[in-house]
């Protein structure tokens, strides 16, 4: 069977999500948004006590399963402190760089629900003020967010609700170029999970039956480690996690094409379902890379650290500038699409 996906569709759908604010630990909102675009799509979903989704549609094989995720949680930050000058300190949610984010604009979230604007900049920012703007160190000392509202100290922050362990979340400045490409914040791993959506739309709008019994999570806790290590069925015999491959010196990855992992900071992954990924690429003419990302784990990894019996594997589309100024083509997100595709319809490995 051929499927040509609509990558336009695909563009629209990962632009809404990553317009929606979902560091890891507040991602209510955009798992509404999902859970919206299932139940439109006629598939029942449940949520998991973590806040995580999972869609699942019964397969001509109900013994044997498949489960199949992407992550919605995305880099962010937390209030540490309210400072004395009216501005907040920062603690990192997930893993990135003070750098990647320095001069961003975000919006913090109260416990009450109120948002508020804000830059995110050096406290040694003005070089007309400071003599070492420029090769201050960019941590967690000098890093503040600088609210747009008037306030000069603590208290009058404080008297608008913003409080230690609030939310701040980065804008994600989404742009599609004529070009092919979409370059924004949080395609790891939105790009994954709009591919995914897609997918179950195609297939309920279709009629389609798929082989096994397939569930798709929706994990809300991958940045921090363990997104997709709990509700996994007894039956589940394959585990693929859809998310980004890591472009970069010595890597193979590119911006066109489906990376084909083999081997993270955990371990290998599983030799078998590896060549079944490569064979159904080559088998089906689709673009692919295979590689090896060393400072990299992901929701699959994290099933088998929590002790699965399951075969795992880690596919997505390639992303230039990990964890900061990421960008993706169209043509990388048409081979993903394309490959789960042929996977979703194809026989499992034989472990």
């Amino acid at each position: 069977m051929t499927y040509q996906p609509t990558v336009q569709e695909t563009f629209s759908l990962i632009k809404e999500l990553v317009s929606i604010p979902s560091p890891s630990g507040n991602t209510e909102k955009v798992i509404g948004f999902v859970g919206r675009y299932l139940s439109e799509c006629g598939v029942e979903t449940v949520r998991n006590r973590k806040g995580g989704l999972i869609a699942s549609i019964k397969g001509t094989n109900d013994k044997e399963h498949r489960m199949l995720t992407a992550h919605v949680d995305t880099l962010g930050a937390m209030v540490k402190e309210v400072k004395s000058n009216g501005r907040l300190k920062l603690t990192t949610v997930g893993g990135f760089r003070w750098n990647s984010v320095e001069g961003e604009y975000c919006q913090i979230e109260t416990s009450s629900g109120k948002t508020f604007t804000g830059t995110i900049l050096m406290h040694q920012t003005s070089v007309h003020v400071y003599k070492n703007a420029g090769d201050a160190p960019r941590n967690d000392e000098n890093i503040e967010v600088r609210i747009d509202e008037k306030v000069t100290n603590a208290d009058e922050v404080r008297a608008l609700g913003i409080e230690v362990g609030d939310f701040v979340s980065f804008d994600p400045r989404v742009q599609i170029t004529e070009s092919g490409y979409i370059k924004s914040r949080h395609l790891d791993d939105k790009a994954s999970v709009a591919i995914l959506l897609k997918l179950i739309k195609h297939i309920q709008s279709e009629k389609m039956t798929l082989p096994y019994t397939t569930h798709f999570l929706v994990s809300n806790n991958e940045e921090i480690g363990y997104g997709g290590n709990s509700n996994i069925t007894p039956e589940t015999v394959e585990y693929l996690a859809v998310d980004m491959g890591a472009l970069g010196d010595g890597q193979s990855s590119d911006e066109y094409t489906v990376s084909i992992c083999v081997k993270d900071s955990s371990g290998p992954y599983h030799y078998g379902l590896r060549k079944h990924l490569v064979d159904l690429a080559k088998k089906n003419e689709v673009d692919y890379k295979v590689d090896i990302y060393p400072y990299y784990g992901s929701d699959a990894s994290a099933a088998i650290r929590s002790g699965h019996d399951i075969i795992h594997g880690l596919i997505g589309p390639g992303i230039e500038s990990s964890h900061a100024f990421e960008r993706t083509h169209a043509s990388s997100i048409e081979n993903t699409e394309k490959l789960i595709y042929h996977y979703l319809l194809s026989e499992m490995v034989k472990y």
